[in-house]
């Protein structure tokens, strides 16, 4: 696969107005204005293959949304260089932007009084989309969407959900090679993420298109990205699979244990022990895989024991990344 996305020692510094509370420190500040300088991006270097779909995230103020903006040529790079598909993007906006599709989960790009189709139909004037192309890919997205019920009504009639499916179909009209979603599926039910997540799968699969989200739900990055890259303060602190961020960075595990009769004790060293709500048979049994294994556990459990079912836990994702981003987890 070729690189399509290269970045290079990338830096973006905002000039803030530092103001002063009351009559006296707004007067102040428009005779003698002070500021303080936010470094937002702090040489960030990183590459993307053709085809690759990355979760790049970071808690609030981190610095994603504007190394993601300067990656769309909204915003410009105070050093460092940005390249997408051959393209400087804040040089050669206008060229660029045709190449690329954005998705905004909290603002609509379609038109809030027209239908979707009629949306569309704008859009196929505006990218001068070839008109086989154009049919191909609305009958396509129509489908794998589930819009047919919904695509000939007026936007502001539209579920959340639907509005949104709605407008990824748009970003996605003119066979864009690179998409930047911003969270997706914020604000959607359970079905319309999961038609969302498999549309963005498929069409990955099919069509090539790298894909990059930032997103604060970590179960679109878990359904749908293999790679991961974490920024925060502005500096990159991990670039990588997402699976060696669950194997590699954890110890902790779960058994949740379900008992044919109730133990007088459970008596497991270097081990939690909680209750299960509902359900008087069963106990959750949180452990360290650096002070105990699972073998030894398991082999204690059933010996001593009478079980019904067991199963292991792996920790949950969303878990995980706290942890990095309050520091009990440190990424080398």
């Amino acid at each position: 696969m070729e690189t399509i996305i290269e970045v290079n020692n990338l830096c973006k510094t905002f000039k803030i107005n530092k103001r002063g509370t009351g009559f006296k420190g707004a007067v102040k500040n428009i005779f003698h204005p002070t500021y303080e300088y936010k470094k937002a991006v702090n040489d960030v270097c990183f590459s993307i293959k053709e085809g690759e779909m990355v979760g790049f995230i970071g808690p609030n103020g981190a610095g994603k949304s504007t190394t993601v903006k300067m990656l769309s040529g909204i915003l410009y790079p105070d050093s460092g260089s940005v390249t997408v598909a051959g393209y400087i993007p804040h040089k050669q906006r206008k060229e660029y932007v045709a190449n690329i599709g954005v998705v905004f989960g909290q603002k609509s790009q379609i038109s809030w009084d027209l239908s979707p189709l009629d949306s569309y139909e704008v859009i196929k004037h505006i990218y001068k989309i070839p008109e086989k192309k154009y049919k191909e890919n609305l009958e396509r997205f129509t489908e794998l969407l589930d819009m047919g019920r919904f695509i000939n009504q007026p936007v502001r009639k539209l579920s959340l959900g639907q509005r949104m499916r709605a407008d990824i179909a748009a970003a996605l009209l003119h066979s864009p090679k690179i998409v930047f979603f911003d969270e997706p599926t914020i604000g959607i039910d359970v079905v319309g993420k999961d038609k969302i997540r498999k549309f963005i799968k498929t069409l990955n699969q099919t069509d090539n298109i790298t894909m990059i989200f930032t997103t604060h739900d970590m179960q679109d990055i878990e359904k749908t990205c293999e790679r991961l890259i974490i920024i925060d303060d502005g500096k990159k602190l991990y670039d990588g699979s997402l699976e060696n961020v669950k194997k590699g960075y954890v110890s902790s595990r779960i058994i949740e244990a379900e008992f044919e009769s109730l133990p007088i004790t459970l008596d497991l060293p270097h081990t939690e022990i909680f209750d299960v709500e509902n359900n008087a048979m069963k106990k959750l049994i949180s452990f360290n895989t650096d002070e105990v294994s699972v073998n030894e556990l398991m082999t204690a459990l059933m010996n001593t024991h009478n079980i019904k079912d067991v199963s292991i836990r792996e920790p949950e994702i969303d878990a995980i990344i706290r942890d990095i981003y309050e520091g009990k987890i440190v990424l080398s």
